[in-house]
């Protein structure tokens, strides 16, 4: 039986869940190990104050199955904003059902309706082939960018 999807934007009693999702998330993806109350201050960050992001959830009849975050980087050169899809994360068991799938579609369209953005971005572990052929079969393709850091926190 096909379970029913459907993707809403988070709520501050989200946060558990949220914060669970990011440090596995971190975990699974680049073998990081981070501070719980550092994630639990970040995400609380983000639900106390939409201008830094906005969480989406999906949830498959009831239970949470995914997340995604946006957070916005204005262009001077489009006049617009880029959505940025941040922290995305699907649990273990919801893998391959269209998670990201709806989480992706649920952005596109609100990005559609808001005449200030004027494209959608996301950075991906140059190893993480699977992310890569998920976000390439949706149409996204891999820009001509690299991504240069400078982590001021030490991490």
């Amino acid at each position: 039986m096909k379970r029913k999807l459907t993707v809403r934007r988070a709520h501050k009693s989200d946060i558990h869940a949220l914060v669970k999702h990011n440090i596995a998330l971190a975990a699974e993806t680049e073998e990081l190990h981070l501070d719980e109350k550092i994630v639990i201050s970040g995400v609380e960050a983000v639900l106390n104050d939409p201008r830094k992001g906005i969480y989406l959830i999906a949830e498959s009849d009831g239970e949470i199955a995914g997340q995604l975050m946006i957070t916005n980087e204005w262009s001077d050169w489009r006049n617009g904003c880029f959505w940025w899809i941040q922290s995305v994360y699907v649990r273990p068991q919801f893998r391959k059902l269209g998670v990201y799938r709806a989480l992706y579609q649920f952005v596109k369209e609100l990005a559609q309706q808001e005449t200030s953005v004027c494209g959608i971005r996301l950075y991906v572990d140059k190893n993480n082939t699977t992310a890569q052929k998920a976000y390439f079969n949706l149409g996204m393709n891999e820009s001509h960018y690299l991504l240069f850091e400078d982590n001021l926190d030490g991490t």
